[in-house]
């Protein structure tokens, strides 16, 4: 699928040129020629003769950005000086740093802060631990754990590779809950090295945010570790992008006047966000679901069903359906796609119910053309940025786990995870509500704050944890 210039792929190009004719809009030509669009043109020094410039651009991708750079290379009497990739300058050094909260100036400060004032702090934590969620970060710090096995659609690309990721995802919880959060990077995949080195962090943070970890082994790390720690734990992958969903198909249902136990859904991806969304659409009242994957619908009659799979067979697809995915999503009220690009066609689209509602959410490409989508659907959303209705997990977590910490949380429960996506679809009005805006922004300023007050509310409660494969 085409896509268009973005901000992701942005370059600063700083060259000379001319001081006098038409030089500078030559520029801009060659730009727009090559297909690129022109966000800044700044001149950085001028002289009589030549005048130094700095073109940033917007390209479709890394091979778009270096046509570019060909195409202002070839207007006449231009120098090219330096090209510079505008992400890549952001992450240098990293995106996020620690720095102190109390003033060290003088004598009498470092005292309180260090020794020997601090002595007696940890003494009054070493008779009561419960003492440490009170004196010290963990009230408002979450550990972003991952072992680098299923990077955003990069796959297994290992713990360095994630850390830029998981900075990213620390600096959103500052970002849009206040949360003090750091990427913990583990150099394993086995599940025991990392449910063993997250037991041994735990006591210096409030939660533990799973994220990037691949299917299965991902459901047996969160499994495990909630049953050993007091604090929460919750896979970003899994039950961020179930509360996103959840709450999005109650606006689009809303939209098509249709009800949650009604519709017939077609899922596509059976991994660790497909298992987390269709556990919480069917808790929140869908009764009919056919999910498939790569081998087509998952049954119980399937020679390859591993603990997960034999838990979608048993409590999905009542008809026993067997075929591939195109023949599931016909007639279908609801498509949600958590797999693969470019699964389905508009044809396919046009197979569904009257009044369909099309969730595809694979990135960057989703499952199927938006623009072919819209032509034979009423509502359609997907995870990219540049459509409206974008699906993204920044939506849940950070409102999540403020309403988790705020509620001095031991645990996630189904409750809070359906309160969240509650409070979230809420923040849409009924005068706001549309084929188009079916989800907020992520920067609404309302969304944090919603999630966490239902997230606090529902801890407060006596709430049942959610089921595991």
């Amino acid at each position: 699928m085409a896509t268009v210039p973005s901000v992701s792929y942005s370059i600063t190009v700083r060259l000379e040129v001319p001081a006098g004719g038409k030089a500078v809009s030559q520029l801009t030509h060659a730009v727009e020629s090559a297909g690129g669009v022109v966000t800044a043109l700044d001149v950085t020094n001028a002289g009589h003769e030549k005048l130094r410039i700095d073109v940033t651009c917007a390209a479709r991708d890394t091979d778009h950005a270096q046509a570019i750079v060909d195409q202002l290379e070839a207007v006449e009497s231009v120098v090219i000086h330096k090209v510079s990739d505008r992400t890549f300058l952001m992450h240098l050094g990293g995106k996020i740093e620690m720095q102190s909260k109390v003033p060290l100036r003088n004598r009498d400060e470092l005292s309180m802060a260090y020794t020997p004032g601090v002595a007696r702090v940890s003494m009054a934590i070493a008779r009561n631990k419960e003492d440490a969620r009170r004196l010290t970060i963990k009230r408002n710090t979450v550990a972003v754990v991952t072992d680098g096995s299923a990077v955003l659609g990069l796959g297994n690309i290992g713990p360095e590779a994630a850390l830029p990721v998981m900075e990213g995802k620390a600096a959103l919880f500052k970002r849009f809950a206040g949360i003090d959060a750091w990427p913990i990077c583990l150099d394993t995949q086995d599940v025991d090295e990392i449910v063993r080195a997250v037991q041994l962090i735990a006591p210096g943070f409030g939660g533990i945010n799973l994220e990037d970890i691949g299917a299965p082994r991902c459901f047996e790390v969160e499994r495990r570790l909630r049953d050993l720690l007091d604090i929460p734990v919750f896979h970003d992958d899994q039950h961020g992008t179930a509360i996103c969903v959840l709450a999005a198909l109650t606006n689009a249902l809303r939209v098509v006047d249709k009800k949650l136990e009604d519709v017939r859904i077609t899922m596509a991806g059976a991994g660790a966000a497909g298992n987390a969304v269709l556990r919480l659409l069917m808790a929140a009242g869908a009764r009919n679901v056919i999910v498939c994957d790569y081998r087509g619908a998952v049954h119980g009659a399937r020679d390859d069903l591993d603990d997960s799979l034999r838990w979608i067979a048993e409590h999905t697809n009542a008809d026993g359906y067997s075929g591939d995915l195109r023949g599931a999503v016909k007639d279908a009220d609801v498509f949600v796609g958590v797999s693969a690009p470019g699964i389905l066609s508009g044809e396919d689209i046009a197979s569904m119910a009257p009044g369909a509602v099309v969730f595809a959410l694979a990135n960057p490409e989703p499952e199927v053309s938006p623009d072919e989508a819209r032509e034979h659907c009423a509502v359609v959303a997907t995870g990219r940025s540049d459509y409206p209705n974008q699906i993204n997990n920044v939506l849940a977590f950070p409102g999540v786990f403020r309403g988790l910490l705020d509620a001095q949380a031991t645990e996630v429960t189904e409750e809070m995870l359906l309160a969240a996506a509650g409070a979230l679809a809420a923040v849409v009005t009924a005068e706001e509500l549309g084929p188009n805006y079916i989800i907020p922004s992520v920067f609404h300023p309302d969304v944090a704050g919603a999630v966490a007050a239902a997230v606090r509310e529902s801890a407060g409660g006596r709430a049942r944890g959610f089921t595991e494969a």
